[in-house]
């Protein structure tokens, strides 16, 4: 398995799996952080948090892309962060007993074939639009990023022009590259702030409680399945890979279960930072983008286990390059999402509804966007189709 896999490796892929987690991290840890204080846990226990989600969304990533040949890259719940961090009431033990429940329905979701029979109902072009609007936001992010970084952003986008001209496959690399300088010439790169940190795993004993399976349980359930595996979903679908959904939605269930009581609250598919591994600056041949995910798998690994030594590496990046580099490296993938969405005409009109909710950004009842915005496509989609006939 691993003479195949150092074959397939490149330095694209390697900056793809760590532009991965570099948007990963940089643009939800506070939230993660903040969720873990709302539930009261000490510096030693958020640290913990961030050693269990490290480790297992690496272990995750790492052996499900090592296992299938494809890039299928974990995540830690976004807005399943969000729910925990308003959450009032509820202790760590008890939401600790929340996390498990939680784990154990994704399994049981996911295993059961449940769930993959709920996706393979959702049209091709509908998937697509779902992926180039939750990705197009980082893309506006990027020029955005101009007012705050003039010189930064127009010497990221013009490597990036040049390279996609004469070495496409090196566009990201290279991007990053010359993020990295410019930040540094400028003052902004801020590795003096680098600290050498271990994080230590701590035991929560779960205190089961009917109050927290209902406030956190079932709404980190809802979520996490709605706002994250579903787009995750999509996401493989729209870039042409056949992953198998049941096993790998059940076996992030699995992880979550393990993890729960250290701060694992829930793994589960990545949507976004997936991209990042799935496009064609990741690599020009499909087949060996998986290696970008296993390398993003042990950036993850390395995150969770050396906790505050990548985190202060990490965040010494500034904001700007971080949104630039995200945006540059997911236009090919936005470009492949939009032009399936749109070549059905049948889809056309709620493959552009979808797009549209999903780019917006809005959230209702605690879920994202995307699951709004798949939920409008295909309500259209049925009207439009009764009035075809």
């Amino acid at each position: 398995m691993l003479k195949p896999f150092f074959r397939d490796l490149a330095l694209s892929t390697v900056v793809a799996g760590f532009v991965a987690v570099l948007v990963g991290f940089s643009s939800s840890a506070a939230i993660v952080f903040s969720a873990a204080q709302a539930l009261g846990a000490s510096p030693a226990q958020t640290a913990s948090w961030m050693w269990a989600l490290g480790l297992g969304m690496g272990v995750s990533s790492l052996g499900l892309s090592l296992w299938y040949k494809k890039p299928v890259l974990t995540a830690w719940s976004t807005p399943g962060a969000a729910v925990l961090a308003v959450s009032q009431g509820v202790t760590l033990p008890q939401a600790t007993a929340a996390f498990m429940v939680c784990a154990v329905l994704i399994a049981f979701v996911g295993f059961s074939g449940l769930f993959e029979r709920l996706m393979s109902r959702i049209p091709m072009g509908l998937a697509s639009a779902l992926l180039a609007g939750v990705l197009a936001r980082f893309a506006l992010d990027a020029v955005g990023a101009v007012q705050q970084a003039p010189v930064l952003v127009l010497a990221m986008t013009a490597s990036y022009l040049l390279c996609r001209r004469w070495q496409a496959r090196w566009a990201v690399p290279c991007v990053l590259l010359v993020g990295m300088a410019v930040a540094a010439l400028q003052g902004q790169l801020h590795l003096g702030h680098f600290l050498g940190v271990w994080a230590q795993p701590v035991w929560v004993s779960p205190e089961w409680h009917w109050g927290a399976m209902v406030s956190v349980a079932l709404p980190l359930f809802v979520v996490t399945m709605a706002s994250q595996n579903m787009p995750g979903v999509a996401a493989q679908r729209a870039m042409g890979y056949d992953t198998p959904v049941s096993p790998v939605v059940g076996t992030t269930g699995v992880v979550s279960l393990l993890l729960a009581p250290f701060g694992g609250y829930a793994i589960n598919l990545a949507a976004i930072t997936a991209a990042i591994c799935m496009g064609p600056e990741a690599h020009t041949n499909p087949s060996r983008r998986y290696t970008a995910a296993v390398a993003a798998g042990v950036f993850y690994m390395a995150m969770g286990l050396a906790g505050g030594t990548i985190a202060s590496l990490l965040a010494a990046f500034p904001k700007a390059l971080v949104l630039c580099v995200a945006g540059l490296a997911l236009l090919g993938t936005i470009a492949s999402g939009l032009s399936a969405a749109m070549h059905d005409a049948k889809h056309r009109e709620a493959a552009l509804l979808t797009f549209l909710v999903s780019l917006s950004g809005v959230t209702l009842a605690g879920v994202g966007s995307a699951f709004w915005g798949l939920l409008v496509g295909l309500v259209a989609l049925k009207v439009l189709s009764v009035r075809q006939t």
